[in-house]
């Protein structure tokens, strides 16, 4: 059959009003990571990014692109998530006490002045997600590492998790501070769903995202592709640090444990920027996801951190985004950032100077993962932001 004339024409007038798929130059990107290692402000670097359309860049400097890191507190949205469909599921309510479903809370304390004392009310679902529960890290907080150095509470460091006995440091909703509340909320996800947080995960996140690289325990076959841990000395010079053999982990833990390529995270973000839902397969509602990205702190704002433990992490951090709020297990910007994030772009960042971000206004994502100490240098926030402007200029 002869195709008519005038369809012929129309497709020929569509295909020339059509602009041609561009790909984008990413020259820029790929310089600011090789400066970055040249000028050794990070031995190494694997970093991505994505639109609403697709995956815009990805590169790797002094790593392959699949090396697989520690991405330690980028864990903790993961199990915000995990909370979340929980919520969705009408199996927690984010107002209810912690300890309607984790009885052990039902006893917790505000360490008050050296004295302990039963809180004003207690700790909710929400105010774990949002750290405004009063729990706090020892790095940062000098009257949980007082505890800690007596004998009182065990150190977060430990590979088991003695150290989730450590009691409040403020009244629950009163304050923000970093600190173990995502590790109990992984106690949460187990009690209520039934299962370990990597069973969890991997069923109702990993799997459904094709994160077919995201572990608790990297399996034998994948440790040679584990990016080295490096630790920066004064004159800034980078020494590897030995990785230990460790024992098989007694605890899953929901605040730090987890090992991902920047391919598999980026997988998670892009889910996320779509509203919960990655090539067909959804994992939150897109208004719970809208929720996750409202600020839950009110007048309050996040302090700067105060280490005092300058080898873990840099004296003075400012995370990158001019972050200043917090939502349900992210943090968010009130203002726009100049030619980069817009409002309410949510992040996090790990301990090993890994970042990330996820800017539902712009429709952007990014993640920049790095391995060394101590977290959150200047070194390491020049890096990130140099590297999410330029993504903001491709994206255009």
């Amino acid at each position: 059959m002869r195709t008519p004339i005038r369809a012929v024409l129309a497709a020929a007038i569509l295909t020339a009003c059509t602009p041609a798929t561009r790909k984008p130059d990413t020259t820029e990107l790929d310089g600011i990571l090789r400066a970055a290692v040249d000028a050794k402000q990070t031995p190494a670097v694997v970093a991505m990014a994505a639109t609403n359309d697709s995956v815009i860049y990805q590169g790797a400097v002094g790593v392959p692109m699949d090396a697989i890191f520690a991405i330690a507190s980028m864990t903790k949205p993961v199990t915000s998530v995990a909370v979340m469909q929980l919520v969705e599921a009408g199996k927690v309510q984010l107002d209810e006490p912690v300890h309607t479903y984790l009885p052990e809370l039902r006893t917790i304390q505000v360490l008050d002045g050296g004295a302990l004392r039963a809180p004003k009310s207690p700790p909710t679902v929400r105010h774990l997600l949002s750290h405004m529960s009063g729990f706090a890290y020892e790095f940062f907080n000098p009257a949980i590492a007082e505890q800690v150095k007596a004998g009182k509470v065990a150190s977060a460091f430990k590979p088991t998790d003695e150290f989730l006995r450590a009691p409040l440091v403020f009244d629950p909703g009163t304050r923000w501070e970093y600190g173990i509340s995502t590790d109990w909320l992984g106690k949460l996800v187990e009690a209520v769903s039934g299962q370990t947080l990597d069973q969890y995960f991997r069923a109702s996140i990993f799997e459904p995202l094709g994160m077919s690289e995201t572990y608790f325990i990297v399996p034998p076959d994948k440790a040679g592709r584990l990016a080295p841990q490096y630790a920066k000395q004064p004159d800034g010079s980078f020494v590897v640090v030995p990785r230990e053999t460790q024992p098989p982990p007694t605890f899953f833990s929901g605040g730090g444990g987890l090992y991902s390529t920047a391919s598999d995270y980026l997988r998670f973000e892009r889910a996320l920027l779509a509203g919960g839902e990655l090539d067909g397969r959804r994992i939150l509602k897109a208004e719970t996801v809208a929720l996750m990205g409202q600020d839950q702190l009110g007048t309050v704002t996040m302090p700067p951190f105060a280490t005092l433990n300058p080898q873990v992490v840099a004296s003075n951090v400012a995370l990158p985004g001019n972050v200043d709020g917090f939502g349900l297990g992210f943090a968010l910007n009130r203002r726009p950032v100049e030619a980069g994030r817009g409002v309410g772009t949510m992040s996090w960042a790990g301990i090993f100077n890994t970042y990330f971000w996820i800017d539902r206004e712009k429709g952007v994502c990014g993640v920049v993962l790095t391995q060394w100490l101590p977290f959150g240098s200047a070194d390491a926030t020049e890096l990130v932001e140099d590297f999410a402007r330029a993504v903001y200029r491709v994206a255009r």
